[in-house]
C-alpha cells in the first residue's frame, strides 16, 4: 500500500526566530492543529520536528492516538554547529550547537533516523557539501518551504550523482497549517515502522511542490497578527506566569518599549499592500540569488568532486 508521510513539520514549540533585528514566532499553530491538517491532507505519518525541542512532538503523538488514520513520529530539527539536522524516532531532546558528528551520534544512540533538511539552502543553516562526510539516511530533495529555484534542484543533482546513497525525501517544512499538504514523501507500507524501513532501504519517493506564494503571505500575516494580539493582551491582562505556551513565555521577557515598537511594526506590516510587497521583494531576491547559483551548478558539483564528466 502506498502511504504518505510528512517528515518535517513545526509547531508553536519551535520558539522564536530572527531576521536581522526582527524577532518572530517560528509557528503559531499548536501540535493538535498540525495533526488535524495532516489528516485532512491525506498524510498517514506525520513527523513533528520543532527546532531544538521534542515537546510539541510528544503532545502531537499523544493527540494522534485518538485516530486510526495517522501516526506521529517524534522528531527534532537540531541546530548543529554546522547546519540543521533532523533526527526522527527520538526519545530524548538533543541540545543545539554540537558538532554535526556529535549530533548524529546522539540520534543514533536513540536508534533514530538522520535526515539532512534543505541540504543546499543558501538562506537557512544547511550542511551543504559537509553532508558528504556524514552518516545520513536521507536528504530532502524537495523542501516545500524553499521556493527558490536552486536549493531543491541542487539537492536533486547531488542525489542523482550518488544513486542509492540516501533516501530521497519530500517534506513540507510547514510552519503553519496553511503551508502543509503541498509536499510529502510516499512509501510502500502500512505504518510508521514501514516508513523507517523504507528510509533505511532507500525506497522513498519525494512528491508535491513548494508552497504557493499566496499561502506564504497568509502565513506571514497570521504570525504578525498572533504576535500583535499577544502583545496587546499583555498590557491589559497579566499573562500566566506558569504557562507552558512558549510564545507567552517569550512575551513575558519583552520590555515595554520593545512591545510598543513591535506593535508599531506589526501595524505597518499589516497595512495593505505591505505584506504582499514584502513577500514579492523576498521572492525577487531569492530568485536572483538562485539564478546566479544555478549558473554555477556544474562548477559547484565539480568543486566538491561530484561531476562525472
Amino acid at each position: 500500500m502506498i502511504m504518505r508521510a510528512d517528515l518535517h513539520v513545526h509547531t508553536i514549540y519551535s520558539g522564536v526566530g530572527r531576521l536581522g533585528k526582527l524577532r518572530f514566532p517560528e509557528s503559531i499553530d499548536r501540535p493538535e492543529k498540525m495533526v488535524d491538517k495532516a489528516r485532512a491532507s491525506g498524510i498517514n505519518v506525520l513527523c513533528i520536528t520543532d527546532h531544538n525541542s521534542i515537546e510539541g512532538a510528544i503532545i502531537a503523538k499523544k493527540y494522534a492516538e485518538m485516530f486510526d488514520d495517522i501516526e506521529v513520529v517524534i522528531g527534532e530539527e537540531v541546530s548543529s554547529a554546522e547546519g540543521e539536522i533532523v533526527g526522527l524516532w527520538l526519545t530524548e531532546c538533543i541540545p543545539p550547537n554540537l558538532s554535526a558528528e556529535e549530533t548524529i551520534k546522539r540520534i543514533r544512540e536513540q536508534n533514530g533516523i538522520v535526515i539532512a533538511p534543505h541540504p543546499f539552502s543558501f538562506h537557512v543553516p544547511a550542511l551543504n557539501e559537509r553532508m558528504l562526510d556524514l552518516d545520513i539516511d536521507g536528504i530532502e530533495v524537495l523542501n516545500g518551504g524553499h521556493v527558490d529555484k536552486y536549493s531543491n534542484r541542487m539537492a536533486s543533482e547531488v542525489s542523482r550523482k550518488y544513486p542509492g546513497r540516501w533516501a530521497e525525501i519530500g517534506s513540507s517544512d510547514a510552519h503553519s497549517v496553511s503551508t502543509m499538504g503541498y509536499t510529502w514523501t510516499e512509501f510502500d507500507g502500512e505504518n510508521a515502522d514501514d516508513l523507517k524501513t523504507a528510509i533505511i532501504e532507500k525506497r522513498t519517493v519525494s512528491c508535491g511542490k513548494p508552497v504557493p506564494i499566496d499561502k506564504a503571505v497568509f502565513w506571514s500575516m497570521s504570525v504578525v497578527i498572533k504576535g500583535l494580539k499577544m502583545i496587546l493582551g499583555s498590557f491589559f491582562r497579566p499573562l500566566n506566569q506558569d504557562t507552558i505556551d512558549p510564545l507567552e513565555k517569550s512575551i513575558l521577557k519583552v520590555p515595554g518599549q520593545k512591545k510598543i515598537a513591535g506593535i508599531v511594526g506589526a501595524m505597518i506590516y499589516l497595512f495593505p499592500p505591505v505584506p504582499y510587497l514584502a513577500c514579492l521583494a523576498s521572492h525577487t531576491w531569492l530568485n536572483r540569488k538562485a539564478k546566479s547559483l544555478i549558473n554555477r551548478i556544474s562548477e559547484t558539483l565539480e568543486k566538491i568532486g561530484l561531476n562525472s564528466h
